[in-house]
């Protein structure tokens, strides 16, 4: 019975042995890859991140090619450091790609606003500080995520919109352009003398030194309505000095036409009351 033991002793110790020496280089030669191919992604990762600065690619699409890239190549690393412990890397993949199905389909709507958000990293509709109307908000854009935009609204409000409202919708980038037009309807009588008139906002157009001469402004009658001869007038400013010079005009132009004596006509209702005698 001894000898039986001491066989099966050898037994065991030959096996431990045996697997000892087979996968321990395995596993070392795993963790070397694991290793080293982590170190080459941050350096691979890092030379493409500094090259895309260089050429003076945006900031928010470096940052997140930086991620897509370097995880990238972690996928790679980690599916040869698998293969090399032995493990079928197809059946893995297989695995892998069933399990993101069932994620997909669980967190479609966060999928739909990264995508989305992909789109706008990508194609730059807006950049952050532009000034926008996106999902049916009008702000500052403060930042850009993959998932949602912070806008800060005139009146000093912070919302976030989902980035798939943003795309299905229609963008409006106010801002950006160097140039806008301010258009204002101004009002004045029947009785008025049009062409006085236009002498005089134009006057008011070029005491305004933030009007464009280039493109010229226009004033032109715009509509015969029931109280009012209504004129257009479209001057061109710099985009940042829009709302500056809309406020200023309005107020310029009703103090030029008061005190030249053109008036500017308001909704009004006579009243006629008549006594009726008895016959």
């Amino acid at each position: 019975m001894e000898w039986l033991k001491q066989i099966n002793v050898e037994k065991y110790m030959e096996m431990v042995t045996y697997w000892v020496t087979t996968y321990s280089v395995k596993i070392i030669a795993a963790l070397l890859i694991l290793a080293i191919g982590k170190w080459l992604a941050r350096r691979i990762t890092n030379l493409i991140t500094k090259l895309m600065e260089k050429n003076k690619v945006d900031i928010t699409l470096v940052r997140f090619l930086d991620s897509i890239i370097y995880y990238s190549f972690m996928v790679m690393v980690v599916i040869a450091a698998a293969g090399q412990l032995g493990i079928n890397t197809t059946s893995f993949l297989t695995i892998v790609g069933a399990a993101g199905l069932a994620i997909g389909l669980a967190l479609k709507d966060s999928l739909s606003n990264f995508a989305s958000g992909v789109m706008l990293v990508l194609f730059r509709p807006y950049r952050v500080n532009d000034f926008v109307n996106i999902g049916g908000v009008t702000g500052n854009v403060m930042s850009i995520s993959l998932f949602t935009t912070e806008l800060n609204t005139t009146d000093n409000q912070k919302v976030i919109v989902p980035n798939a409202s943003i795309t299905s919708n229609i963008i409006t980038n106010v801002t950006a352009n160097p140039t806008r037009r301010v258009d204002l309807v101004i009002g004045i009588g029947y009785g008025d003398d049009i062409k006085k008139a236009k002498e005089v906002i134009q006057g008011v157009l070029s005491e305004e030194k933030r009007v464009l001469p280039e493109p010229a402004p226009l004033i032109a009658v715009s509509e015969l309505a029931d109280s009012s001869v209504n004129l257009v007038v479209r001057p061109w400013v710099k985009t940042g000095d829009y709302w500056s010079v809309y406020f200023a005009l309005h107020e310029n132009i009703k103090l030029a036409l008061d005190a030249n004596g053109i008036s500017i006509p308001f909704p009004q209702r006579d009243i006629h009351m008549y006594q009726e005698t008895n016959s």
